[in-house]
């Protein structure tokens, strides 16, 4: 065996692990962005759901799609690459992202139901005593009160008519504890039961609630309640004591209210409004393509313009340049010199007013490309070289016209949520039509109660006899906690109850209004989504006219410039031969010079309205090969594409 296979395998293994580590994160990658979704925070289950969400901060820094395609100062850009740069740094297409984690966080919320009423606070238990138990218990179980005293609760029930009409139970299950405690005096106006003057009162109330709405239209709760008194009176024979309750409620509508359809219909809209955040999401999309493309185009055409006018300003120079030499021979007036030089200040100002235009349109197409617009060190000091141009095919062999509105009809987004909008607005108008209805509720309390002490012997003197009597509490109830729970699950002392409500509007007027004005403004969003339809097939009518306008224009101006190119080259011929004047020639030159300006426009013309067709029947995503999925991630999965010539 060689020397170094016999060296242990372990260290050599972690140290290229780290080496590798290393040079993973010094490859030129682009940048991983932290999502925007919130962050649901972390922790044990009783402190999970109180504690606030994380939001991640704005993302502000560009993808490193950009710095992929510097070369020497120059920025080289084909078209597919501007639209997939401005995908990933939009700051319009950055904030169309968060509406749809909006809409999720909103199908959330509206998950857990509406509002509905509170249990018990603490100040209704507080100095509450349960029936029967000590002084005022006792009183209160005997329809009499003692002097000053809070009169007691019975821990029955907790089911009372909080909730009627179509608005949704709160479907998060809630829970309450409270616990009070309390030390009263009272002074006792007849002292035959308490056999004090001064009652004083030590008391200790712990309620818990557990409370569920119900999707179809009721809810659910249950109570379980611990009272203990300690007093100083010494006609009781339990003290202290303790007494328990553990009651099930339960409340369902009937009638306004009743039923999912009705109390799911804000969880029906909520994930349609999911769907519809994704179709208004592509429509945003496709309208950046669109810009980009115009402005895209708008460069490669300046451009052109731009060597056009540089072109005509070479061939001024160069006639100018004649005229004078011609004028040394005394071939030409110096009239015709100064027309020459007419000529080239014009042909230099055009080339000037050429040259700023395309500085603006560059400018433009860095806005759209960067998140930090003209902030952005790396775009700020570059010029954008377009590597794509202009082509006008031989023919555009559109579909029938037929086709091309059946196909906007069927992938147009805005259409797709409008159609959507009516439909929630159906799903809603079943809340307004259910609200017509009157109410009907019912409702039902089972409770068991318990109640145990310290025996504490009472003994008095019959005045009769004169006899000692002593009076003993019932053994079954002497005890403490567990004795009052035993009988509250052995179920000794039950009471159950059962119910109904029902309230109505004598004229309803308001319920049939608030029916009516939903009708209405579904009506209008009717007709509203059925007129964007028709705009629809005229847009696409009109896209295809504007395509066949712009070609027939573009192929006139080639007919042109190619016959003024004959005639200025004519021109100069005879010019050269004596048979022409410098004022011709100069006016063939400009002639010439239009008639590239014409077809320079002309081929813009041409690709927005191929652009613009695209749009209109909801093909832009895929002709351009985006899809929606990697554009709301922020990272483009395609590779920036140079040319392999470039420095």
């Amino acid at each position: 065996m060689k020397r170094h296979e016999m060296r242990p395998h372990r260290p050599v293994t972690k140290a290229l692990a780290i080496t590798l580590c290393y040079a993973s994160l010094a490859a030129p990658v682009f940048p991983q962005q932290i999502g925007i979704e919130p962050i649901k925070p972390q922790g044990r289950i009783y402190k999970r759901p109180y504690m606030p969400v994380e939001v991640p901060a704005i993302r502000l820094s560009n993808s490193g799609r950009i710095g992929e395609l510097v070369r020497a100062g120059k920025l080289y850009l084909t078209a597919q690459d501007a639209i997939e740069i401005a995908l990933e740094n939009s700051i319009d297409i950055e904030v169309a992202r968060y509406n749809k984690v909006s809409s999720e966080w909103q199908l959330e919320r509206v998950q857990a139901g509406g509002a509905l009423a509170g249990v018990p606070s603490s100040a209704s238990q507080a100095f509450s005593v349960a029936a029967g138990q000590g002084v005022q218990g006792s009183q209160s179980a005997a329809g009499v009160g003692g002097g000053g005293g809070n009169t007691a609760t019975r821990a029955t029930s907790n089911a009372t008519v909080s909730q009627i009409g179509p608005v949704t139970q709160v479907l998060d299950p809630s829970f309450q504890e409270t616990t009070t405690f309390g030390h009263q005096s009272t002074p006792q106006q007849n002292t035959t039961q308490s056999g004090t003057q001064t009652l004083v009162s030590k008391t200790r109330a712990f309620t818990g609630t557990y409370q569920q709405g119900l999707l179809s239209g009721g809810s659910i709760s249950a109570s379980f309640r611990d009272n203990y008194l300690n007093e100083n009176a010494p006609s009781d024979i339990l003290n202290p004591s303790t007494a328990n309750s553990l009651s099930i409620s339960a409340n369902h509508n009937l009638l306004r209210g009743f039923g999912v359809a009705v109390n799911g219909r804000n969880i029906t809209i909520a994930k349609i409004n999911l769907n519809t955040s994704d179709l208004n999401f592509k429509t945003q999309v496709i309208g950046l393509i669109v810009n980009v493309l115009d402005s895209y185009y708008g460069l490669v055409a300046d451009y052109e313009d731009q060597r056009a006018k540089t072109t005509a300003v070479s061939v001024a120079q160069q006639f100018y340049e004649d005229s004078k030499k011609q004028l040394e021979f005394g071939a030409l007036t110096p009239l015709d010199v100064t027309n020459a030089e007419s000529q080239l200040v014009v042909s230099r100002q055009n080339l000037d007013l050429s040259t700023t235009g395309l500085q603006q349109q560059e400018l433009q197409l860095k806005s759209l490309l960067s998140r930090k617009g003209m902030s952005d060190p790396l775009l700020a000091g570059v010029q954008i070289v377009p590597l794509d141009h202009i082509e006008i095919p031989a023919s555009d062999d559109l579909p029938p016209l037929k086709d091309l509105v059946t196909q906007a009809l069927t992938n147009r987004s805005d259409l797709a949520a409008g159609q959507a909008s009516i439909t929630t607005s159906e799903i809603s108008a079943l809340g307004t039509k259910n609200g017509l209805l009157p109410t009907l509720q019912v409702f039902t309390t089972h409770s068991q109660s318990g109640l145990a002490g310290a025996a504490k012997p009472l003994v008095f003197i019959n005045p009769t006899t004169g006899t000692p009597i002593v009076l003993s509490p019932d053994p079954y109830f002497v005890g403490g906690t567990g004795t009052a729970l035993g009988q509250v699950f052995r179920r000794n002392f039950p009471s159950e109850s059962i119910g109904a409500a029902v309230a109505g509007p004598l004229g309803n007027n308001a319920a049939q209004a608030d029916y009516g004005i939903d009708q209405l403004q579904l009506r209008q969003r009717q007709l509203t989504t059925q007129k964007d339809r028709n705009q629809a097939q005229v847009d696409v009518l009109n896209a295809v006219i504007a395509l066949q306008q712009s070609r027939a224009k573009y192929e006139a101006t080639v007919r042109s410039r190619i016959l003024n190119e004959q005639l200025l080259s004519a021109e100069q011929k005879k010019y050269g031969l004596g048979a022409s004047t410098p004022y011709l020639v100069v006016q063939m030159q400009r002639d010439l010079a239009n008639a590239s300006s014409s077809e320079i426009a002309a081929m813009v013309a041409y690709s927005n309205a191929k652009v613009a067709l695209e749009q209109a029947t909801g093909t832009t995503l895929e002709k351009h090969h985006i899809e929606i999925g990697e554009v709301r991630a922020g990272k483009l999965a395609s590779k920036p594409t140079l040319p392999a010539n470039l420095p």
